[in-house]
């Protein structure tokens, strides 16, 4: 779990915003369907609204789970596809943090309290909801919007087989507050809630020519756009196929010196030359400091199509594509898009469709190390390595870059 806090201003009450509250789209400045580094966006935009926030993820396996966004003070949280890094599901876990506005009316917070009576009242008669005797709580479903309500065991019997009088209210006279909000994308008529339903929310459908999860293939073509880059490309051909890149800086090749034989060695990254470490450098009268010096080889970074293009500084012809996941926990992580690559083997002729890019014939961002070597063949020793250990303690990684050889 990554976790950021920063001080609160004076006069910013804990849970006193107001964020607009829309069935089936989003919540605030947060939208279905949105990209994580597009939630990211927005959190950096309001620091003093979204002082606190945790990132979370299952570390073992990263890509198993929902990546969460948790505002802990506003009690609400942005649960993101793994695969896709896609806004799925918004949760707000505590209705008395956070003040919702709805048309006209205000709902939830610390002095509106979100009871079933009240939400009926705003938001309309509905189907009856589902009671889960198991949890010991009732949902009320609206089109992409439920609310959950907690049933004491005293008043079990008010709801019969499963449903419940509507609206709810308990012989004491009393009714429920909502303990549970979920706002999900209602195009798929599913009925999203707490537990198993949790499961049924999806991200919305990409918007007809969204560059978001563009799928490349081999020398890069752009299967929404169009565009095509090959290997030896110009800078000129890449501006004109994907204008400006949004940064440009010259790859630095690092030097060691030493003055003792050296001991170990391994690749600094991929493509360059191979760089020794000697483990004994500790006891020499040199400094064992890392040089830099820039090599003539420059990069273009597209951060928003999470694609890094390299440049022979002699040439000026592409040299190397780099592709990146936005992996959890990768130091990159947030710094670019999720590339949708998709690379295919030698032997193979090549489509986009979906199910063949799930075949063994294809290398997508969640193919792993051993796949890619079935694949494309054993290519002997490994070019990143954890040193001081002959193995990596995470297991199998993400990691693709292309050249020439690997096409």
């Amino acid at each position: 779990m990554l976790q950021r806090t920063r001080r609160r201003c004076e006069g910013t009450a804990m849970g006193a915003i107001v964020l607009d509250l829309r069935p089936g789209l989003g919540l605030g400045p947060f939208s279905l369907g949105m990209p994580i580094c597009e939630a990211f966006a927005q959190i950096e935009q309001q620091p003093n609204i979204y002082d606190v926030v945790h990132v979370k993820y299952l570390d073992e396996e990263p890509l198993k789970l929902d990546i969460v966004i948790s505002f802990p003070d506003h009690g609400f949280h942005l649960r993101f596809d793994p695969w896709s890094q896609r806004l799925r599901l918004i949760e707000v876990f505590d209705v008395k943090r956070l003040q919702m506005h709805y048309a006209t009316s205000l709902i939830g917070g610390p002095s509106t309290l979100a009871t079933f009576v009240a939400v009926y009242a705003l938001f309309g008669p509905t189907f009856p909801g589902i009671y889960d005797k198991h949890r010991g709580g009732y949902t009320l479903f609206y089109p992409g919007l439920s609310f959950a309500f907690p049933i004491p065991s005293q008043y079990t019997d008010c709801c019969h087989d499963g449903e419940a009088e509507l609206p709810l209210e308990f012989p004491d006279g009393t009714t429920p507050v909502t303990c549970r909000v979920s706002i999900y994308d209602s195009s798929t008529d599913s009925k999203v809630g707490v537990g198993s339903l949790m499961d049924k929310a999806s991200a919305p459908p990409l918007p007809a020519g969204s560059l978001y999860m563009e799928e490349l293939g081999e020398e890069l073509w752009f299967t929404v756009g169009g565009q095509h880059i090959p290997f030896g490309a110009s800078p000129q051909d890449v501006w004109t196929e994907l204008g400006r890149p949004c940064g440009v800086h010259q790859k630095q090749a690092v030097i060691r010196v030493t003055e003792v034989m050296p001991v170990d060695a391994y690749f600094q990254d991929p493509g360059s030359s191979v760089h020794r470490v000697d483990q004994m450098v500790i006891h020499s009268a040199s400094d064992p400091r890392p040089r830099t010096t820039l090599c003539g080889d420059y990069f273009y970074n597209y951060f928003t199509r999470g694609l890094d293009i390299l440049f022979d500084g002699k040439a000026h012809k592409i040299k190397k594509f780099v592709l990146h996941t936005n992996y959890p926990g990768h130091a990159d992580f947030n710094s670019y898009i999720k590339s949708n690559f998709v690379i295919y083997s030698s032997d193979f002729g090549g489509s986009f469709d979906h199910e063949v890019a799930a075949s063994k014939h294809c290398i997508t961002p969640s193919t792993k190390w051993e796949q890619v070597k079935e694949i494309l063949g054993d290519c002997g020793r490994a070019a990143i390595q954890t040193q001081g250990s002959t193995s990596n303690p995470f297991g199998s990684t993400f990691c693709i870059w292309l050249s020439e050889c690997c096409i």
